[in-house]
């Protein structure tokens, strides 16, 4: 069962329809909206400050959110798919945003609607980026975002509403 526990007096809350793996944390102020998955071994610490989550967000294998005690917190918009062993530390995430496998997102980053954060990549502290694909260490943008972008990010996130969905049904 997954590990989903109150911490300083403040509960995790889930929306309508989510799914939380079985070795999962998810632990102190988050807030997850409806339809939101949170697959195997990833952890949501909401011990420090704020951890939110829109609509149709899903966290992957391994995946950590974490932020600064009173300092950043975690805000990930709709449609939004965070990678295996993702990082996101603090920052802020828009809708309809991929964030790669392993990929680093640090305190107080802002990433806008419609981007891909590449594989790897790291999104340094208080960088604010525009739409577009961003790549490297530091992350830099590679291409800008376009329509075909957008339909590929949005099929990667509504993909995981289908695998909750096989996850849910039985």
């Amino acid at each position: 069962m997954a590990i989903i526990r109150a911490v300083r007096g403040v509960e995790p809350y889930m929306g309508k329809r989510c799914f939380i793996a079985e070795n999962a944390v998810v632990v102190g102020d988050v807030v997850m909206g409806d339809d939101c998955s949170i697959w195997y071994s990833a952890v949501l610490r909401g011990d420090v400050n704020p951890i939110r989550l829109g609509d149709r967000v899903n966290i992957q294998d391994g995946a950590v959110l974490h932020t600064l005690h009173n300092r950043s917190v975690v805000e990930i918009g709709n449609d939004v798919s965070v990678g295996h062993n993702a990082i996101i530390h603090g920052a802020k995430v828009g809708n309809n945003v991929l964030v790669g496998m392993g990929a680093i997102l640090m305190d107080n980053a802002v990433i806008a609607d419609n981007t891909i954060i590449a594989a790897g990549a790291i999104v340094l502290s208080d960088k604010v980026l525009e739409p577009g694909v961003y790549a490297g260490i530091p992350a830099r943008k590679v291409k800008d975002s376009d329509e075909k972008l957008v339909e590929m990010v949005r099929g990667n996130a509504a993909g995981y509403l289908m695998y909750k969905d096989w996850f849910t049904a039985g």
